[in-house]
């Protein structure tokens, strides 16, 4: 019998997350994971009781031709990473991995994303320790946070994410 890995289990079920996502552009779902157990979800969309960019059928960024990365006060949507943190405690976030994808809106992956610079600084204060990242249905990037994120300070260079 062939039995998927843990790491490919974990970001399987943060790819079925993005499924609930609302994005025109791309979807995205993150699991946060300590001690092999779920402690959160998120996926990328509008604030509570506001209207979803797939909803309305419009997105400021997308009608603008805004680059990824750039101008997020126009976004409706709160990031999954962020909503996945906004659902759980911090001590629950601490020592903890959260896997992260994306898919396009024909629900295929979407490669070489990555999480956009306030959600990174919103991982390192959650003390979420990795992050896994999916580039394919088996392949996937492994950040450690303290390391990458942290000591490799990258918030005073002009660099984007999503």
């Amino acid at each position: 019998m062939d039995r998927i890995d843990k790491v490919n289990y974990y970001l399987d079920i943060a790819q079925t997350v993005a499924e609930r996502g609302t994005c025109l552009r791309r979807r995205f779902g993150a699991v946060i994971v300590k001690n092999d157990s779920i402690v959160s979800t998120g996926y990328a969309g509008a604030p509570r009781g506001r209207a979803n960019c797939c909803d309305i059928g419009k997105c400021l960024r997308q009608e603008y031709n805004i680059p990824a990365g750039e101008r997020y006060e126009l976004c409706r949507s709160v990031h999954a990473e962020a909503n996945a943190i906004i659902a759980a405690s911090r001590e629950e976030m601490l020592g903890s991995t959260l896997y992260l994808a994306c898919i396009n809106n024909e629900s295929q992956i979407f490669p070489g994303t990555s999480c956009c610079s306030m959600c990174r600084r919103l991982i390192i204060n959650a003390g979420i320790e990795t992050v896994i990242v999916r580039d394919t249905p088996t392949e996937y990037r492994v950040i450690n946070v303290e390391k990458e994120w942290v000591k490799n300070d990258d918030s005073t260079q002009l660099k984007s994410g999503y």
